[in-house]
């Protein structure tokens, strides 16, 4: 009798562009695939089974973001319509941004498009501080390529990043 393989993954169906190096977070229904090699992000909508473009990250931002991550400080509401990533990479000696997207579905067009907000949705933009600088993160000497995060703390405030060779950052996000 041969001997039957049984395992839990599902085949998806393949990706539009080549995601090497892209990040995955997962909103309600949805996987969001942010970065790559390509700087594109895409959602997978798992009941529809398709991909549908969100945006590209900015011209400007020369090297791909290493990072995405969840903020859900302000995300606790199961209801809510919207998340917010943050996004951040970069090699050393070069400043090493961090952007946000607030993400509203991309499949909920119909349904949202008369909803007023003064967020822009979908689109990454710096995070900036209190006098409209764009914040900066990491020493000069940090290298975040390959790092990877994730958010905790008592309150979901701390940014808890780990990258090579042996080092961890954390960056309190109260303060931005």
């Amino acid at each position: 009798m041969a001997k039957q393989t049984v395992t839990g993954f599902k085949t998806l169906p393949s990706l539009p562009v080549s995601l090497y190096r892209s990040q995955c977070v997962v909103y309600k229904k949805e996987i969001l695939l942010c970065g790559s090699v390509s700087r594109d992000c895409y959602s997978y909508d798992i009941t529809r089974k398709q991909y549908k473009s969100i945006c590209s990250y900015p011209q400007h931002i020369k090297k791909n973001m290493d990072c995405v991550v969840a903020d859900v400080r302000n995300n606790n509401d199961k209801i809510s319509n919207d998340i917010t990533l943050l996004s951040f990479g970069g090699d050393s000696n070069i400043n090493k941004n961090i952007l946000r997207m607030y993400y509203k579905s991309v499949w909920d067009d119909d349904e949202n498009k008369n909803i007023i907000s003064d967020k822009a949705f979908n689109k990454w933009e710096p995070l900036i501080d209190g006098c409209g600088a764009p914040i900066q993160m990491g020493r000069g000497e940090d290298d975040y390529t390959g790092a990877r995060s994730l958010i905790g703390g008592s309150n979901n405030h701390l940014l808890f990043i780990t990258y090579p060779p042996k080092d961890i950052a954390v960056f309190n996000l109260n303060t931005f």
